[in-house]
């Protein structure tokens, strides 16, 4: 696990700049504490800071194929590197080192591009072809791994983090049409960032770079499927996953260094850590964290957990005076507005993990591959409610709505989720996407934003759905989750808040072998009714405790609504006013009083607001 960096002049006859790309890596050095290193020739410069992982004495980078014509900078790991590396062999190949490293670039010698569609991993690489004199930038098919790019002053510039390419010298400008989209979803999709002239390369995308000719391609997308014949044989379906997970789970575990687990006491990363401990002939060394507010405290799940499994425990108490220290660290490391609370717990428990290992599996990627949200309920209860008759879809959200006025709190929070539910029921599926993406309603973002010419927040997903060749709603919403909201939300909280400590966290339910299989699974086969995660329920689960598969679903968040409560916050958005002068603040006071009366739970967007403020106003600086 690394952070890489270059940039390619496309006049060959500007010589890069050796003080610049050391600028640009040591300013990501937390990515790669243990060594460093660049190649500069010509027009090119590339920079490597590494974490050290697999073959932590010969694997350094840059690293060269044996004739010095292909250079590659990596991050990330290539986890069926010794499967590969054996086929290899078997071509005529011979190798100097022990590390996933050298695998890809002889892996590029024998397939050139295809080789990304022979790897199993997260990765972001830059591989420089002197031969062909092409420049070769490679995102992994899901999004692990993090790759920015800008074209500026006929210069291709690129980074693992956005500070990389601020750091060469590109100016960023922040996007403010691009501000109804993050006030929705909470972060940036690809390929945009928050600013004008930096990009993201998609997940499953790579660049091509010869001369000054860019072009950008698609290696990997989500199969085809015939949702009239989606895979139903129970048993089969079980016997398959429990195999492919398992294997998953097991060369994740290939390190040459300490590792341990994320445990949360849900379901997805308990099963992990019951797989980690049949394989590992050591205790696995598992992480939690926990609050005072009850509602949000699990630990005692994971505590259930780690005596079953005989794991090696920590526990970690998480207490509101982290909040500026949580805000002022998400800002530096994602570099544009990131919306997503948990990103707070997500940092916490990777600086408490990092104190005893180098890294760990997480549970991350269940929901997406499993189809295992809450809203993947809600579509099939929408599908039930759009067949009642008109006056009782009339009649439920108005009886609830009237009930809900006395209450505060808990409760009234649950009626509000009940209303919710029925209102998205009856609408079309964009418009039911939105309302469980957002965190408040529209009407408010609307309200907030409307001096200002943005990108409409529908425009957008109108605009995404049209690659989306499923009908059903049910399996619409697995794309939009795996292709959307998987690589531009939950991928970069992990990666950004994990390398912040300099720790690797590999995701066991994303490997690619389970989402082609998982893809082609009938609805009914992943959710038995209305139970979230079937599958996993009938297979790994019946190793762990009934509490655990009894539990009811939370998100990995934090008690943001009790915290904003507090007066000391009041007042202290005031500064978005002033640096986006036509913003709407009154209707920020109305959204603050809200939540401060317990009326609605608008925690997580007025973070959202805190995020922006700070970004902007750091980029002011």
């Amino acid at each position: 696990m690394c952070g890489i960096t270059g940039y390619l002049h496309f006049d060959v006859e500007k010589l890069s700049n050796s003080g610049v790309i050391k600028k640009m890596t040591d300013i990501i050095s937390y990515r790669g504490p243990d060594s460093e290193g660049y190649y500069i020739h010509n027009n090119l410069a590339l920079g490597h800071r590494r974490l050290s992982i697999i073959d932590l004495n010969t694997g350094d980078q840059p690293m060269f194929s044996d004739d010095k014509t292909i250079v590659l900078v990596f991050n990330g790991e290539i986890y069926n590197y010794i499967e590969i590396k054996l086929e290899l062999i078997k071509y005529g190949h011979t190798f100097r080192t022990n590390s996933d490293t050298e695998v890809i670039i002889k892996a590029y010698q024998q397939w050139g591009i295809d080789c990304q569609n022979k790897f199993n991993g997260m990765w972001a690489f830059a591989l420089w072809d002197a031969n062909n004199n092409q420049l070769l930038l490679s995102r992994d098919r899901i999004g692990e791994k993090p790759l920015h790019y800008s074209i500026y002053e006929n210069t291709i510039v690129f980074g693992s983090e956005i500070k990389s390419i601020g750091a060469y010298g590109v100016p960023r400008i922040p996007n403010l049409e691009l501000l109804e989209i993050f006030l929705s979803l909470s972060y940036i999709p690809a390929p945009y960032t928050f600013f004008k002239n930096v990009f993201k390369l998609r997940a499953g995308h790579c660049l091509i770079i010869c001369g000054s000719n860019v072009k950008e391609f698609k290696y990997w997308d989500l199969p085809e499927i015939d949702e009239n014949n989606m895979a139903c044989n129970r048993n089969e379906i079980y016997e398959q996953f429990e195999s492919l997970f398992t294997n998953s789970v097991k060369i994740r575990m290939r390190s040459d260094v300490p590792y341990g687990a994320f445990l949360s006491g849900g379901l997805d990363s308990s099963s992990v850590v019951a797989l980690m401990s049949e394989i590992s002939s050591f205790p696995v060394e598992s992480f939690t964290i926990g609050f005072k507010e009850r509602h949000f405290d699990e630990r005692h799940l994971a505590r259930q957990i780690a005596n079953k499994f005989h794991t090696s425990h920590h526990e970690l108490i998480v207490e509101p005076t982290t909040f500026y220290d949580s805000l002022n660290r998400i800002a530096h490391h994602y570099d544009e507005p990131f919306g997503d609370s948990s990103a707070i717990p997500t940092g916490l428990v990777a600086k408490f993990a990092s104190s005893k290992v180098k890294m760990v599996l997480t549970g991350d990627g269940g929901d997406e591959v499993l189809s295992g949200y809450t809203a993947y309920q809600g579509e099939k209860f929408s599908q039930l409610y759009q067949r009642l008759p008109g006056y009782l879809k009339e009649e439920i959200p108005n009886f609830v709505s009237f009930i809900s006025g006395p209450f505060t709190g808990p409760i009234r929070y649950k009626l509000n989720r009940v209303n919710d539910v029925c209102h998205s029921s009856k609408l079309n599926f964009i418009d039911r996407y939105l309302t469980k993406a957002t965190f408040i309603d529209e009407s408010y973002i609307k309200r907030i934003t409307k001096g200002l010419i943005v990108y409409p927040i529908k425009d957008f997903l109108f605009d995404y759905e049209l690659n989306c060749k499923y009908q059903d709603p049910f399996y619409k919403l697995m794309y939009f989750n795996l292709k959307l909201s998987l690589p531009d939300d939950m991928l970069v909280k992990v990666d950004r808040m994990s390398m912040a400590y300099s720790l690797e966290a590999r995701t066991p339910f994303l490997d690619y072998r389970l989402i082609d299989f998982l893809t082609h699974v009938h609805k009914d086969i992943k959710m038995n009714h209305f139970e979230r995660k079937t599958i996993l329920r009938k297979t790994i689960g019946r190793r762990l405790p009934k509490s655990i598969l009894l539990a009811s679903k939370r998100g990995f968040g934090v008690p943001l609504r009790e915290w904003f409560k507090e007066n000391s916050f009041v007042g202290k958005l005031e500064t978005l006013n002033r640096i986006i002068p036509k913003l709407n603040i009154s209707t920020i006071s109305e959204i603050f009083q809200l939540n401060q009366e317990g009326k609605r739970d608008y925690g997580n967007f007025i973070w959202m607001l805190f995020i922006l403020q700070k970004i902007i106003a750091d980029n002011d600086k």
